[in-house]
């Protein structure tokens, strides 16, 4: 019923005044009623009242427009009544509006994002969604209850998403694009859209700096503003040679050019993921490609708004689209009989011989994910210009390697096809349409439904101490190695209360635990009854080795476990590392004439601390004038004399370059293509252990661990205080020169008999595809670092760096 003037009466007058005030009052205790009415006190000259405003943001804008009056008032003239200036109350500051929006983002029963989550979180999982600073305890027993009762307030509706991929081969968008992204009568609500090879320059493979990217972008925006409609939401995202551009979400990158670059919203109610691949290149190398499947998705993460949530995955999202170039061929059929099923249409009998096909039936790649009946000729690989397949020498064999594959429920694929009018690239590019059922909030449903359960809420009793069972409590982690990652499980089976967790740091300490250990999820809430895994993850990488090598440090550490309003758990950690050269020190390893496992803790620290005060002195030059004494092994004598002098390069060093030097000189894209984590492993034992015979792996992997190796060095082979230095004569060879001669011998003779293997490597570069500039880009990042509180080397410093490489790469240096 509708309020009249009859209903309203005066019953009181407070004047404003000096000293005038109007103060929300906050009520006690973490159990404030979500929903109900605001208190309010109004104050002036020594007088008061206290009214109940409605909860809504009517009240919320009247308190912050009664915050803005009086703010405004400070330090002027001010609003005079009766006489007197006003003045603003004390209770409210500059930032008032800052100060009233946690409350009410706390307290409104608004649809938002942070509010509703996604139906198929599970209640195990809900630790690492709902636990966030600024929602008490009864907050975040509601966002769970709204989760779990999601498919009441929700509904599906349709969207069209449109989704193409294209490999342009470095080329320029010369030609219309209109057959490939306006082939339907209608546009769709999204667009994502992908390239691969936009830019195969090495300025772009190694600075991020190519034109093109906007000449793509620019095109494809072209052709979207010729439609009537605007869709609803443009994605932009790019594959780039080894970099990607800021505005990605999260990226992931292998070396050379191939990798993978994602972008994930929330469109609605539901997430979705759009990944942008381009996977390992030959037939051959298909367990390659799965492994980089494996690695984008475990290794591509992104950060939440809130930092306190762990970073989210792929797999986190309701709706994965993935597209690429994903370089799976057919295989077992020779060039002239693909032709033949092509010229047939016979495109069933011939997806039997495709590779990914069949490692999907393995389910060794892409598990749970689907694609849709190709009923194309393949994409790959045409003569550019025309639609002739490819009549170069190489000749190869047709193959649908531009794919576009889905995951999620409510998705329906209308097309799938390929677009043969495009002409400019050796590919073609593919798109599919596909019908997506997103959820949508109805907003009445939701506030019925918060209300609800905002009603059931009030008949709890809150004076209950939250309790749980811990599995273990005492985790010891054996054998641990450089970058080898072990995880130790333990679940908290919660009581009949609802619980809070979190591990809290330790008096004087910054983070709840060392930075080898992380514990995930590091908080959560448990609805009564239910339980949690909790994973504790130890990793050693470069940042925590070398303390760890020495000895200085131990894996030792004790976890907090707090229970919101309930006692604190305590949770021992131990562990033994394995000592590894990588993360040593140069001038360490060199004093190591046996393998680093072998010494003695003891040993090792007193070396470290001998070695911190008096560098590498009197060592003999290595370096000789004919490649074949540079790279001449190392004499291990028995000598006792001659074992106090330490070597004069690391003996591990050595192990990796003249294996490359004997095996990989013509080794092509060496340095450009990952090796395997797992021969990585093998080496890494092998070069700690004091196994001189051979290394394992293939020439790939013994390049990447040297380049992990260098990578690692606590001090870079140019020592940290020469940063600048080198780059200001970096187009100097002479006070180049002046300043190499001035290193530590260790780090010299490193310098130098790095220097004569990679000019060794270039004699190859026709066959092993290295030049000069590709080297110095690689090399100059690693031997010549920023030091520690430096900012990230801009474009202009990487420069710097590469040119300061590239001198000695040109001609040879003889410092001694």
């Amino acid at each position: 019923m509708a309020i009249t003037a009859e209903d309203v009466w005066l019953e009181k007058v407070i004047p404003i005044a000096e000293g005038f005030a109007v103060e929300e009052v906050i009520p006690d205790g973490d159990l404030h009623v979500i929903g109900s009415d605001v208190t309010v006190r109004i104050r002036s000259e020594g007088d008061g009242l206290t009214v109940q405003l409605p909860f809504g943001s009517h009240t919320r804008t009247f308190l912050q427009e009664v915050s803005k009056c009086s703010t405004e008032a400070v330090g002027s003239e001010g609003i005079k009544q009766n006489g007197k200036k006003l003045a603003a109350s004390p209770g409210w500051s500059q930032d008032s509006t800052d100060r009233s929006a946690p409350r009410q983002s706390k307290l409104k029963p608004e649809v938002t994002t942070e509010t509703v989550r996604s139906s198929s979180v599970m209640v195990s999982n809900m630790a690492s969604i709902l636990s966030e600073p600024k929602f008490g305890l009864r907050d975040t027993i509601v966002k769970s209850e709204l989760v779990q009762r999601e498919d009441s307030y929700t509904y599906i509706q349709n969207f069209r998403f449109f989704v193409g991929t294209y490999n342009v081969n470095g080329q320029s968008p010369r030609e219309s694009l209109q057959p490939w992204l306006r082939c339907d009568s209608a546009p769709p609500d999204v667009y994502c859209v992908g390239f691969q090879e936009l830019d195969l320059s090495k300025e772009a493979f190694f600075f991020n700096d190519t034109p093109k990217e906007e000449e793509w972008f620019k095109a494809v925006t072209d052709m979207w503003n010729r439609f009537p409609g605007c869709p609803l939401l443009l994605t932009r995202f790019w594959i780039h040679l080894l970099c990607t551009e800021k505005f990605l979400s999260a990226v992931f990158l292998f070396q050379g050019n191939k990798g993978g670059v994602a972008i994930r919203f929330k469109f609605h109610n539901t997430s979705v993921c759009v990944v942008n691949s381009h996977l390992a290149a030959h037939t051959e190398e298909y367990e390659r490609r799965n492994q980089d499947f494996k690695d984008i998705c475990s290794r591509m993460q992104f950060c939440q708004s809130d930092p306190n949530l762990p970073p989210l995955t792929i797999s986190k999202h309701d709706v994965i689209l993935w597209l690429g170039d994903l370089n799976y061929r057919l295989e077992e059929l020779d060039v002239m009989k693909v032709k033949q099923l092509v010229d047939e249409k016979a495109f069933p009998e011939l997806c039997q011989y495709d590779q990914l096909k069949r490692q999907m039936n393995a389910k060794a790649v892409f598990e749970g994910f689907t694609e849709g009946e190709i009923s194309f000729q393949p994409t790959y690989k045409y003569d550019a210009g025309c639609d002739e397949w490819d009549t170069s020498e190489k000749c190869r064999v047709p193959a649908w390697c531009d794919r576009i594959l889905w995951k999620g429920q409510n998705i329906a694929q209308l097309s799938y096809r390929s677009h043969m009018a495009l002409k400019i690239s050796d590919h073609k590019p593919v798109s599919s349409v596909f019908d997506i059922g997103v959820k949508v909030v109805n907003e009445e449903l939701y506030r019925k439904v918060f209300e609800e359960i905002v009603r059931s809420l009030d008949k709890m009793e809150n004076a209950n101490i939250p309790s749980v069972t811990l599995s273990q409590r005492e985790f010891h982690f054996e054998d641990v190695k450089y970058m080898q990652l072990q995880v130790e499980k333990f679940t908290i089976c919660n009581g009949q209360v609802p619980c809070q967790f979190e591990f809290i740091s330790k008096p004087d300490e910054v983070t709840y635990c060392k930075e080898w250990l992380i514990a995930n999820p590091s908080k959560g809430f448990l609805l009564p009854g239910s339980e949690i895994t909790i994973e504790l993850e130890l990793f050693v990488n470069k940042s925590t080795a070398t303390r760890l090598n020495s000895g200085e440090e131990k894996l030792e550490d004790i976890l907090v476990l707090h229970l919101d309003r309930g006692k604190d758990y305590f949770l021992s950690v131990t562990g033994n590392y394995l000592p590894s050269c990588f993360g040593s020190p140069i001038h360490t390893l060199c004093y190591m004439r046996e393998p680093i496992q072998d010494m003695s803790t003891p040993l090792k620290l007193a070396l470290n601390k001998k070695l911190a005060s008096s560098l590498c002195s009197s060592l003999i030059f290595f370096l000789l004038t004919s490649l074949s004494q540079t790279l001449m092994p190392l004499e291990m004598s028995n000598n006792a004399t001659q074992a106090e002098k330490p070597l004069e390069i690391p003996k591990e060093l050595w192990m990796m370059v003249d294996h490359l030097y004997r095996n990989a000189s013509q080794q092509e894209d060496l340095f450009q293509q990952p090796g395997l984590r797992s021969e990585f492993e093998q080496i890494r034992d092998c070069l700690d252990k004091g196994m001189h015979d051979t290394l394992f792996g293939s020439n790939h992997s013994v390049a990447e661990a040297l380049l992990l190796f260098l990578e690692s060095l606590p001090e870079p082979v140019i020592c940290y205080k020469f940063y600048n230095s080198c780059l200001e004569c970096a187009n100097n060879y002479l006070l180049s020169s002046q300043i190499i001669s001035n290193l530590p011998e260790c780090h010299r003779n490193v310098f130098e008999y790095l220097m004569a293997f990679l000019r060794e490597l270039l004699k190859n570069s026709g066959k092993n595809n290295l030049d000069v500039n590709i080297l110095a880009s690689i090399f100059g990042g690693l031997l010549l670092r920023p030091p520690p509180g430096h900012h990230v080397p801009d474009i202009t410093e990487k420069r710097k760096a590469q040119q300061f490489i590239h001198q000695f790469l040109l001609r040879e240096n003889n410092l001694s």
